[in-house]
């Protein structure tokens, strides 16, 4: 295997306040390390160079990867860069006296991994290469669902209105586009129209997408594509679940956990078609 290992050499990137951590999860973590105290190993897998094993060896400390592809909170874990190209892996060190990361690690992947998007979601929300636009489908452009849904338990309801009759969920205008592509990157720009007037701004960055738990996550500035008065409601616009994807139609949800009316936490849901 191929052993890149950053023990010496470190910048302090970031000093964060620790202090919004529960006490009780800062058990045994010592003071903020120095930067060339970090000890910690990135490694390749030979004949799966796409396949990287992070690890932390640095005392009474709790690890952080970042990888643009997704994130890991693990002290070894095994992290897919899935593209080929050039990554970095940046680690950061959290101890009960603040934070303090690494200069990142470079990684060179020559070839990509063939079953990282076997699952066929994938192909279904990005259109693979060649990508795939979504716009809010406004037959029926959004709604609502319980934390759990659509699993077959717990907190499941669901209602998803049609437009006619219901057109106070939001004004029928251009609200924008979103667009999906895995060209050398799992890549995302989102056009979003705001809420009084037609004015655009366009964002793009890279997103990660977990099949399994039919997550998404944007990255960069990027947030979900929206319709309606609803911004505040939610404080994360970037951690997004997927509630149903076909080829033409897809509902994605964001947590509402800020309602201005009191409701309670539930799932506010967009609905997307492709656009012709």
């Amino acid at each position: 295997m191929k052993t890149i290992t950053n023990i010496t050499k470190g910048i302090l990137a970031s000093l964060l306040v620790i202090s919004c951590t529960p006490e009780e999860d800062r058990t045994g973590l010592g003071d903020r390390p120095d930067a060339s105290a970090l000890d910690f190993s990135v490694t390749q897998i030979e004949g799966e160079a796409y396949k990287v094993i992070v690890e932390n060896n640095t005392p009474e400390t709790l690890a952080y990867w970042d990888y643009r592809l997704g994130t890991s909170n693990k002290n070894k874990d095994t992290i897919n860069l899935r593209f080929a190209g050039e990554h970095q892996v940046t680690f950061t060190a959290f101890a009960g006296g603040g934070s303090v990361s690494a200069e990142p690690v470079p990684i060179t992947v020559p070839y990509e991994d063939p079953e990282a998007f076997a699952d066929p979601q994938w192909e279904m929300i990005t259109g693979g290469v060649e990508g795939k636009t979504w716009v809010l489908d406004m037959e029926s452009p959004m709604g609502w669902a319980g934390l759990d849904y659509p699993d077959p338990d717990g907190d499941n309801w669901a209602w998803f209105p049609d437009y006619a009759g219901n057109e106070w969920v939001m004004e029928n205008k251009n609200w924008g586009e979103m667009t999906f592509d895995l060209n050398g990157a799992p890549n995302i720009t989102v056009t979003q129209t705001e809420l009084e007037g037609s004015t655009q701004t366009t964002e793009s960055a890279w997103f990660s997408f977990d099949p399994d738990n039919r997550s998404l996550r944007f990255l960069g500035d990027v947030e979900l594509l929206y319709g309606g008065d609803y911004y505040p409601d939610v404080s994360n616009w970037q951690n997004i679940k997927v509630i149903e994807v076909s080829e033409n139609s897809m509902r994605l949800g964001v947590l509402r956990d800020q309602d201005r009316n009191g409701e309670g936490d539930a799932r506010i849901v967009f609905h997307y078609k492709v656009r012709k």
